[in-house]
């Protein structure tokens, strides 16, 4: 993954296999400070504590498919590269949450690619599930709720075409106001 979105996207779409109705995804860019943080926190099942143990070798899995689960051993390898950690917590029925930090003006950090993209792909496909995506570049802040957008549109499904619509240009005018650099 040459993105921090495709990081975003694999490790969220976790959360949606776990069974989450709930997704948080909130990203911190503190120039001041030269942090990047990236947390994902769900209402999934949760992991044991052995199954944690196990979650950032690549060679285990709970997917049927593949034998391998790169997600969480590569965000860890992306934020190691970039003078940073990865912090999973997680306790079995209270879901996970994952904490990404990287040095913001590291060589080596990725880019974070498109959010608004990978947001879209998220409630598309998974209308059923609520996000909420927080984005704090310095002093300003821009949130999004699933949750806010159903209320506004009736009886029409948050995946129409239309809502997408709608969702794509304030997700991107939310982040043109904050002045994203990542």
């Amino acid at each position: 993954m040459l993105e921090l979105a495709a990081h975003i996207l694999d490790i969220t779409e976790n959360s949606i296999r776990a069974g989450a109705k709930l997704i948080k995804i909130k990203i911190d860019e503190n120039k001041e400070k030269d942090i990047l943080c990236i947390e994902i926190k769900d209402n999934g099942t949760g992991m044991t504590k052995e199954e944690i143990k196990k979650a950032i070798d690549p060679f285990y899995t709970t997917k049927k498919v593949r034998r391998v689960g790169l997600g969480l051993p590569l965000l860890a390898n992306a934020a190691k590269r970039a003078d940073g950690n990865l912090i999973l917590k997680s306790a079995r029925g209270k879901g996970t949450k994952i904490t990404a930090t990287f040095q913001l003006s590291h060589l080596d950090r990725q880019p974070m690619g498109n959010i608004t993209t990978t947001l879209l792909v998220l409630i598309a496909g998974n209308s059923d599930i609520d996000f909420i995506y927080k984005h704090r570049h310095n002093d300003r802040q821009f949130v999004f709720d699933t949750r806010q957008i159903r209320k506004k549109i009736d009886d029409l499904p948050i995946n129409h075409p239309e809502i997408l619509r709608y969702i794509r240009n304030s997700i991107d005018q939310g982040l043109q106001k904050i002045a994203t650099q990542a």
